[in-house]
């Protein structure tokens, strides 16, 4: 059995800064920094944030499951700026998922802001379909809102121009 929920975030950042976090490692730093408590902890165990670099989640205290996941990161795609994940080892897997692929695209919708498209894709075998009901986009949610304040509150502002023109 094969699935697939998404979601659409919309953020009042441009395209090109939101991209700048998740097509690179900066999006580890924002989750380590403001949602350990929510997502875990992400660490680098190989690889420079280019398509091979293995990560491991640690998840928070109190989270069901193995408390870990390892992924992959399969794709990124700096032209049309989608960043894809696989998870190799734990997490969903740990509980009966034959694949579990966490997909991040950001849409550019005006120049003041973007739209980040977060899609989960998995595969279950047909005896476990009730686990389904586990697979949902709140986290991912949560991640994309927490970018799209981090730029616009937190990241600092670029000083302005000391010339009028």
């Amino acid at each position: 059995m094969h699935g697939l929920v998404a979601a659409n975030t919309v953020v009042a950042a441009t395209a090109c800064s939101v991209w700048d976090i998740y097509g690179s490692l900066q999006v580890l730093t924002i989750i380590n920094t403001y949602l350990p408590n929510v997502l875990g902890t992400v660490k680098v165990l190989e690889g420079d944030g280019h398509v091979g670099t293995l990560l491991n989640v640690t998840f928070p205290p109190g989270t069901p499951g193995v408390g870990y996941m390892k992924e992959k990161i399969t794709k990124v795609d700096n032209e049309k700026r989608v960043k894809e994940t696989e998870t190799i080892e734990g997490g969903f897997l740990a509980s009966g998922f034959k694949r579990y692929i966490t997909q991040y695209k950001v849409i550019e919708k005006n120049y003041t802001s973007s739209i980040i498209r977060s899609t989960i894709k998995y595969e279950i075998d047909d005896k476990l379909a009730n686990l389904t009901s586990l697979v949902n986009t709140n986290l991912v949610e949560i991640l994309a809102e927490t970018v799209g304040k981090y730029l616009t509150e937190i990241a600092p502002s670029p000083s302005p121009s000391p010339f009028p023109y």
